[in-house]
């Protein structure tokens, strides 16, 4: 136990964090980034479950963190690829898959296809990209794909300046009056962000931005906690989670007032009770 790489089929080295008991009898829980991120942004929900007994998995998406800084296959069906050949690896059964942001999109993703057979027991989608987040004649309430061109050109021109906009602003609401801002959580985004691969980064926008997952949650069978703050400026709420759940055969709705999008970081406390109560129920 400790970290380690997997080699994939086309191969991408993905690096993981794999902590606590692999003795078969610890519940196993997956958690998945979002862009730019690395395993590192868990690291408060990491050290919390595995004190309460839990055996804790974080992997680096490819062209993510410690990962090969991938030139393709920067999408979401081989970002699910990936993780079904990380958990055939780790022999994980029953496991609980969390993620943010874009690893909530890789989580309906990798459940909807690969979850079968007791894989996955449950899921959480915090803060998460589905159903789809660029606006469409099927998606009015979206955002405008300018948005996102406005991302890769940021991305394109200046990454280490894009790399420090973002968390100084909107991804913590820092920008809201009377934030409590973290230079350091500031600092630590800036840093994960840039020991990722910029190709990779730049094709990811897209994946985040334009994949439909609604064919992905019509086709999860457990449990999904869908957790997302009301003051998310990333991924806005109305058109994410309250669609998600519809779209679940058994999705649980829950709301963080005030919460930003980075809101396991700013409120870990909080944020690990609720998925506790979720694990344990």
């Amino acid at each position: 136990m400790g970290s380690g790489f997997i080699t994939t089929k086309d191969g991408t080295e993905i690096f993981y964090k794999d902590w606590g008991p692999a003795d078969g009898k610890a519940q196993p829980i997956v958690f998945h980034h979002g862009w730019p991120l690395s395993a590192d942004d868990w690291d408060a929900q990491m050290l919390f479950f595995l004190h309460k007994g839990f055996r804790v998995i974080a992997h680096d998406r490819r062209g993510h963190g410690r990962s090969s800084q991938t030139e393709t296959g920067n999408e979401m069906d081989t970002y699910a690829a990936d993780m079904a050949e990380l958990v055939a690896h780790l022999g994980l059964e029953g496991a609980i898959h969390v993620g943010h942001s874009t690893g909530g999109g890789e989580v309906a993703r990798y459940v909807g296809t690969y979850g079968g057979n007791g894989r996955v027991s449950k899921a959480v989608l915090m803060g998460a990209v589905p159903p789809i987040m660029v606006k469409s004649e099927k998606n009015p309430g979206g955002l405008p794909l300018e948005v996102f061109d406005g991302f890769r050109a940021a991305l394109a021109a200046n990454r280490a300046q894009f790399y420090v906009d973002i968390p100084t602003g909107p991804f913590y609401g820092f920008n809201r009056p009377g934030a409590k801002i973290s230079q350091g959580v500031i600092d630590n985004w800036w840093r994960q962000g840039m020991m990722g691969g910029t190709k990779a980064h730049y094709d990811c926008i897209k994946a985040f931005s334009e994949t439909d997952f609604t064919e992905d949650l019509k086709k999860i069978e457990v449990p999904v906690l869908v957790l997302h703050g009301d003051d998310d400026q990333i991924v806005p709420f109305a058109d994410s989670a309250p669609l998600s759940v519809k779209l679940l055969k058994n999705g649980i709705l829950k709301v963080k007032e005030g919460f930003p999008h980075g809101m396991a970081t700013t409120h870990p406390d909080i944020i690990n009770a609720d998925l506790l109560e979720f694990f344990n129920s």
